[in-house]
């Protein structure tokens, strides 16, 4: 049978707590702590955005995501980068390769790169490669090495906290243990995002339109959310930052549109609160993602208790489930593979039938 998206978001859970059983042997010790810039496009980039502020969060490093395409065309060049992290899970993204080479033709950099593929351009170009230790991803639409990209982020940014003194090795294991805390939680979370699509399943299959809305670390959720909702579900779906909704996109609320809010214990709880009853009141269709506990039939609840910053592990695993339910219900061949010629076509990829 061919494997599907359920097939490797079950396999998330294991596969991460490989990760962190190979912890700090696979993770390089970087020791720069001033400017890292990670590269990354697609769902690489939703990734980097998740795992950002978690690696801000340990050590006085600071990092800037941009799309590589952009940056090497358009952007001016920090000279206080540091440290380039290129980050491709087929490790072919043309706009990527592209940019690192650049970048380590023109300026002091050390660079890394991340992907699946030890054979791939990627781990030729980077100085260092650092293997995201998935296996192998068969569907196009990834899920199981989104979380792992988040996850080995995650952990080079622990480990160069540790490089550099910024935290002890007993604060080292915290961390560590707070991430198993969340790795364990998946099967859960799984159980509980089935039970939660069967109760609204067609609501939720009749949607013409989605949006979810987040705030702070969160933000990367929402945006892996529209990606993962436009490329199965393929009706209109965004994943907006709640200041940025507010300051317009609310406008196009109508009593058809299907809401997310992910509702975050956090500096911005009680606008989301606000923001989430005023749009109740325009369309009955408004759901949230919570890592709290609650008894309200349209929240689904995670029942983790982690940090903030560790809070996009987890949290995007619902949407991954109900990204591949819906889609189902909406009647798209998922398995069925389209435009297979296109990132050749493009030139964004170097290989034929790459996705990620």
């Amino acid at each position: 049978m061919k494997p599907t998206m359920m097939t490797y978001i079950h396999e998330e859970h294991a596969t991460l707590a490989r990760i962190l059983d190979n912890y700090p042997n696979a993770i390089p010790a970087i020791e720069d702590n001033s400017e890292w810039l990670l590269l990354a496009t697609g769902s690489s980039v939703n990734a980097a955005v998740s795992a950002k502020y978690y690696i801000e969060s340990l050590s006085d490093v600071r990092v800037t995501i941009a799309e590589p395409f952009h940056y090497q065309h358009f952007e001016k060049h920090n000279p206080a980068v540091g440290t380039v992290i290129a980050v491709s899970q087929s490790g072919e993204s043309t706009s990527t390769l592209h940019a690192l080479a650049a970048l380590k033709t023109q300026f002091p950099v050390k660079t890394i790169g991340l992907s699946s593929k030890p054979q791939s351009e990627l781990a030729r170009t980077a100085d260092t490669f650092v293997l995201l230790d998935i296996g192998e991803e068969r569907v196009g639409y990834v899920t199981k090495g989104y979380v792992a990209t988040i996850l080995t982020l995650m952990l080079m940014g622990l480990r160069h906290a540790k490089t550099v003194n910024a935290i002890d090795a007993a604060r080292e294991q915290q961390e560590l243990n707070l991430l198993r805390q969340a790795v364990d939680a998946i099967p859960a979370i799984i159980d509980t995002t089935e039970s939660f699509f069967a109760r609204w399943q067609a609501d939720l299959i009749a949607s013409p339109r989605f949006t979810s809305i987040g705030y702070g670390p969160a933000l990367g959720v929402c945006m892996e959310m529209a990606t993962k909702f436009t490329e199965t579900v393929r009706v209109p779906s965004q994943g907006i930052e709640m200041e940025v909704f507010m300051h317009g996109p609310y406008f196009e609320i109508n009593p058809q549109h299907r809401l997310f809010f992910l509702d975050v214990p956090s500096v911005a709880r009680e606008r989301l609160t606000l923001l989430r009853q005023y749009e109740q009141r325009h369309t009955q269709y408004v759901y949230t993602v919570t890592p709290t506990a609650s008894d309200d039939p349209h929240t689904l609840s995670l029942n983790v208790n982690i940090p903030e910053t560790m809070l996009p592990l987890v949290m995007i695993v619902p949407f991954q489930i109900l990204a591949h339910h819906i889609a189902e219900g909406k009647g798209n061949n998922l398995p069925q593979r389209i435009f297979t010629d296109f990132g050749v076509a493009v030139k964004s990829k170097t290989k034929p039938g790459d996705y990620a």
